[in-house]
């Protein structure tokens, strides 16, 4: 099932969250997500986003800019997801039956938990393209 018009509920990868933040493609989706807030919208992120967003930044540019990444998921209308056995036993299986990071599997686990469509920017999403509703952005290349 994909799709984005019924969805009450929204679960942002770590790619959509850089999308807006770096102003790439796609940028724009998840601003009109964010922006859906004022509706009665929830958009969610999982613990490992703001984890693997750090890491990353850490890694390329400094702490500094960690740190601000940080800052800035915090500020959004966003609420965090952090570990339940329940997310625990579904990104268990997603790292069991798919080649996806465990990162991965921790995000798409969380917007399994919570009902809602997975926003990203990855190609290999597709292999869980069935067992919830994903929301692609232009993929990165």
């Amino acid at each position: 099932m994909t799709g984005t018009r019924e969805s009450k509920s929204y679960v942002l990868d770590t790619s959509a969250i850089f999308a807006f933040w770096n102003d790439e493609r796609g940028a724009d989706q998840v601003e009109r997500i964010l922006k859906a807030v004022d509706s009665g919208t929830k958009i969610y992120f999982s613990f490992m986003t703001l984890m693997e967003g750090k890491y990353q930044l850490w890694r390329k540019v400094g702490k500094d800019m960690a740190e601000e990444f940080e800052r800035m998921i915090r500020n959004l209308p966003l609420s965090r997801v952090d570990m339940t056995d329940s997310i625990l036993n579904y990104a268990a299986e997603i790292k069991a039956t798919t080649r996806l990071s465990v990162a991965d599997s921790w995000i798409i686990a969380t917007a399994i938990e919570t009902g809602s469509a997975l926003v990203h920017k990855d190609p290999e999403f597709e292999q869980v393209k069935g067992r919830l509703e994903i929301v692609p952005l232009p993929y990165k290349k």
